[in-house]
């Protein structure tokens, strides 16, 4: 329906470390130049547990952003921009609060996860309520195609596919919705209109999927439409109404295998992570200083790879000769456990060592990243407001 957009959003939290790097980062990269790729930093939703503490926020945002950079995320391909920078995100999110049954904000299960794990926090208020609700905003007002999650954020992804299926069966049935989609075949022109009938025919009488696909594609290529004939000849061929919002699909992304230097997961608040650019000695001395199988007393003593912390390491860091030569030398006591982490270090280094380079061009000029998150902030504004339009006049509120 529209362009396969990709949008995703993190949190500032400070600077990133290489849990965030193998969970997301890297996956952003990867996006980027598959995609066109919409990043953004979700200020709004970080004071939904910390509102007491705003202070921290800004200075955490920037220094994301130099993270994001220094992994490789590039704004000539992907858009980067500030959520509260673009206050339609706010103003989907009211609206969009007005028709969202208060049981769907109540069942999403990262609610009460969070209010067991942030117990020492003050969570009774909407804003806390409300941040799946604000997270369907985030992603509708794109019109995004997909939004590139874990499995844990699987139900956020189907509340925003329910609330955009509901707004458009409450705002789609425009008077006269069906001789306006008609009007809109014959703008495809005789040969297209034709065909638009015949798959919109069989995917309604046989259920055909692949009917279904090619119409969408037809209606991707026809280039004389305007978005209001496009969204209705989109919810005509589903026999709804006017498809205003588009349902996004989660892309499943792997979970981070790279846990922290305790084997726990990876966290700053753990005292366990390595950051993004943190500076070769700083890294050697955490990894010599990992903790190993507890069986290894002696330097003589035989260990087993899968209880120790390191091998972890290994599996995201080293090729199958070097995997190898830990196993047998583990369990042989053939190698001690500081040689076994020196291969790790080296490869962590080696990868930490082109961030770093590419971060410190932003750290010598903070104002290169101002005009990135400017002009992001910018290009997505602009798509916002598309939408904006389009959800107002269909809520009735285009009045002047």
């Amino acid at each position: 329906m529209y362009a396969e957009r990709v949008v995703s959003g993190m949190r500032p939290t400070g600077s990133l470390h290489l849990g965030h790097y193998h969970g997301a980062l890297k996956n952003w990269v990867r996006l980027q130049s598959e995609y066109p790729c919409f990043y953004f930093v979700a200020d709004w939703h970080a004071l939904t547990t910390h509102y007491d503490t705003p202070e921290i926020i800004e200075d955490n945002v920037w220094e994301m952003v130099i993270d994001w950079l220094a992994a490789g995320v590039d704004p000539s391909q992907a858009t980067l921009f500030i959520q509260s920078r673009v206050p339609e995100h706010a103003e989907l999110h009211t609206l969009l609060s007005m028709i969202t049954p208060l049981s769907w904000l109540e069942r999403v299960p990262t609610y009460k996860d969070q209010q067991e794990k942030l117990a020492d926090r003050d969570l009774s208020t909407y804003g806390f309520l409300g941040y799946p609700l604000l997270q369907s905003a985030d992603v509708l007002i794109y019109r995004a195609k997909y939004v590139p999650v874990g499995e844990d954020q699987i139900p956020h992804i189907e509340l925003t596919r329910e609330i955009a299926r509901r707004f458009n069966y409450i705002y789609g049935r425009e008077p006269g919705f069906e001789q306006k989609a008609l009007e809109a075949v014959k703008k495809l022109g005789s040969r297209k209109a034709r065909l638009y009938k015949e798959l919109r025919n069989r995917y309604q009488e046989q259920g055909d999927e692949g009917a279904l696909e090619a119409a969408k594609a037809l209606l991707d290529e026809a280039q004389n439409l305007s978005v209001g004939d496009r969204e209705r000849l989109f919810g005509y061929l589903e026999g709804g109404g006017r498809m205003i919002l588009v349902e996004p699909e989660a892309l499943l992304t792997e979970a981070s295998r790279l846990p922290g230097l305790d084997g726990a997961k990876m966290s700053k608040s753990y005292g366990n992570a390595i950051g993004l650019r943190e500076d070769p000695e700083s890294v050697t001395k955490k990894i010599r200083t990992m903790p190993t199988d507890p069986a290894r007393v002696k330097r003589t003593d035989p260990g087993e790879p899968e209880r120790c912390p390191v091998w972890q390491f290994h599996l995201v860091y080293s090729d199958d000769k070097t995997k190898e030569w830990v196993q047998q030398g583990c369990r042989s006591a053939g190698i001690g456990c500081l040689e076994c982490k020196q291969p790790v270090i080296d490869a962590v280094i080696a990868e930490q060592a082109p961030m770093r380079e590419r971060a410190q061009r932003y750290l010598d000029d903070p104002t290169l990243v101002k005009n990135i998150i400017a002009d992001g902030c910018d290009k997505a504004r602009e798509l916002a407001r598309e939408t904006m339009r389009e959800v107002r006049e269909a809520m009735g509120l285009d009045y002047s």
